[in-house]
């Protein structure tokens, strides 16, 4: 088996992107055109969080979003189950020498752990979270309303839920085209640069069926969440959500 398939068998999701993990920031960076890096300030925002939060960074991959969470002092656990993607996060997270830190420092800063983890069965206490994040990963996970609902689970009452996904442009033409774009230069951007081309086809099919901004918003309100809304990044290209569990 070289490529995951639609119905997102949790394994051959996961051999996937292990067989990606080495270059995978670099493609995000060089498919978005540089624009992923304003997605996660925009999460990052949304997130909040706090000195002396804990956050949940769900399909994490390489922990490049977790850090965001961390600069004002919360602890973050970033949670994936690819074990090669956690690998290569924790060996870039690793510090080199150097001096010791400004006093002060080390308090403003706070900690990513590293922790593999299936969005379906999460390994973590009930109200655990003071927020749960997930970017890009939803769309993999077998069963979508299990994982919201799982979400829900782990985050204390009152906590908040930020989905980064890709999303559908309003425009139903336009719509197209971008489809057409997806099934055809990502796979060609990919062979280039990458060594599982097969990765991005998938990726491709996975955005084409994806639902729609409303539709993913009504999902998550029918888990448990409430004061669902959405925020539309490039155009609809991606889009945020935003939700709190009830308190």
């Amino acid at each position: 088996m070289t490529r995951a398939n639609l119905d997102k068998r949790p394994g051959e999701v996961s051999a996937m992107f292990d067989r990606v993990a080495g270059r995978y920031d670099l493609m995000n960076d060089v498919l978005s055109l540089g624009q992923d890096r304003w997605w996660r300030r925009i999460v990052a925002r949304a997130v909040g969080a706090q000195p002396g939060e804990l956050v949940l960074d769900l399909a994490a991959g390489t922990g490049t979003s977790s850090r965001t969470f961390t600069t004002g002092g919360a602890t973050c656990v970033a949670c994936d189950f690819s074990l090669g993607m956690l690998q290569v996060g924790s060996r870039r997270l690793r510090p080199a020498p150097q001096a010791p830190p400004a006093a002060g420092a080390a308090e403003r800063a706070g900690q990513v752990r590293f922790v593999a983890g299936d969005a379906l069965q999460l390994p973590f206490r009930d109200q655990a979270f003071d927020a749960v994040t997930i970017s890009f990963g939803l769309r993999n996970v077998a069963d979508p309303g299990a994982a919201l609902a799982e979400m829900l689970r782990v985050t204390r009452p009152g906590g908040r839920l930020v989905i980064c996904e890709f999303g559908h442009l309003p425009w139903p033409r336009v719509n197209t085209l971008y489809e057409s774009y997806l099934a055809t230069a990502l796979p060609a951007v990919a062979r280039r640069l990458s060594g599982s081309p097969e990765a991005y086809d998938y990726l491709a099919e996975s955005i084409r069926d994806w639902p729609a901004q409303p539709e993913l918003a009504r999902r998550m309100a029918a888990a448990g969440w409430s004061a669902v809304r959405w925020r539309n990044l490039s155009l609809g290209v991606v889009a945020v959500h935003l939700a709190r569990r009830p308190g």
